[in-house]
């Protein structure tokens, strides 16, 4: 039997096929997820309608929803790259998911790019989504499109590698409970609904430096003051990004 009888050919797809491919099928089980869908979708939808329609909080000047839309589209993004991302990748590592993907054609630096990708794709729709709401609220955002881009990239990049580091050193049932844990905390400390300045001096130096904080605080200077770029919170976004993917690459554990 001659080469060249087998049709298609036996062997691996090329390698943008392969992340292509798992990228759908890691967006797919994003969305199909109910409890990724609660964190991505409904949680930031119900508080951006909710503390933009009842006066809780003091948001300073201006209209609340202005305020808001910045630290809500911070939390999505925290809540798809950070909590949604560590939970699932967790309880894959713990049933020999990756262990076997892993071993596939697709290399395992593919299988991450495919999973970054998938998260990348479920913030556009978050965004998609939370602009909408926002506007009908009636947002009037600012500032420069770039910028906001830059933010909304170096954010997911942080929480990522906090995510994956987190998935791949800690059980599935640990992961589970302090990735929801720590996405209770920065929701409330990290300047997404309370503004940092309600908070104590000595509190607030601390809570600057965290990412959320970084991310909201850096959107908010953007979309609601028209800043140019906000330096100092990119650059805390870019330690925090180059410390959390380069701790996830080193400890990452896949059995």
């Amino acid at each position: 039997m001659s080469a060249g009888t087998y049709t298609p050919r036996p062997g691996a797809a090329p390698l943008p096929r392969m992340i292509a491919a798992q990228t759908a099928l890691e967006t797919r089980m994003l969305l199909r997820n109910g409890e990724q869908l609660l964190l991505t979708v409904v949680i930031p939808t119900l508080l951006l309608v909710l503390f933009s329609a009842v006066d809780i909080v003091d948001t300073g000047s201006g209209e609340p929803v202005d305020f808001l839309t910045p630290g809500i589209l911070a939390l999505a993004v925290m809540s798809t790259a950070f909590t949604g991302q560590a939970i699932a990748t967790g309880f894959e590592r713990r049933y020999g998911v990756l262990k076997r993907l892993g071993a596939s054609p697709l290399p395992r630096w593919g299988l991450m790019t495919a999973k970054t990708l998938a998260v990348l794709v479920t913030e556009v729709l978050q965004v998609v989504l939370l602009t909408v709401i926002a506007f009908a609220l009636g947002w009037s955002p600012h500032g420069n499109p770039f910028a906001v881009l830059l933010l909304l990239v170096l954010g997911t990049a942080a929480f990522s590698g906090l995510g994956l580091l987190m998935a791949g050193t800690l059980k599935a049932e640990a992961t589970l409970a302090a990735a929801n844990l720590v996405f209770l905390l920065l929701l409330v400390g990290g300047g997404v609904i309370v503004p940092l300045d309600k908070f104590p001096d000595a509190v607030q130096s601390v809570l600057g430096l965290l990412p959320i904080a970084a991310l909201s605080d850096g959107l908010r200077d953007v979309l609601q003051h028209g800043a140019a770029v906000p330096w100092g919170d990119l650059a805390i976004l870019a330690v925090w990004a180059v410390l959390g993917l380069g701790a996830a690459a080193r400890f990452f554990r896949w059995e």
